[in-house]
């Protein structure tokens, strides 16, 4: 896991993860669309989190530096959302696609 990441920790839904993901991304230039899609698996929620970029050159940029990966033409980061259960204390975790 790659320490830029440790700021989408403990976020308790999608509309708190998505402007700090969406600046998180910003600084690698311009984010041109980020779609994020909720999904529960065995009691675990993550939200799925595709995201373009303005040029190719700064999806490599961001592929590069952080890890990320590619799905279809999409650039993805898969998060770990905190459970109702988690939210008392107990963090969440980012696993990168």
């Amino acid at each position: 896991m790659h320490n830029e990441f440790d700021q989408l920790k403990n976020f308790p839904d999608i509309s708190a993860l998505r402007p700090a993901l969406h600046s998180l991304c910003s600084r690698y230039g311009s984010v041109a669309r980020l779609d994020i899609l909720a999904a529960s698996q065995a009691g675990k929620r993550q939200a799925l989190c595709f995201l373009r970029m303005d040029s190719a050159a700064q999806e490599q940029q961001l592929m590069r530096e952080l890890g990320v990966g590619r799905f279809g033409g999409d650039l993805v980061v898969i998060v770990d959302l905190l459970t109702p259960a988690a939210m008392t204390g107990h963090g969440a975790h980012i696993q990168l696609a």
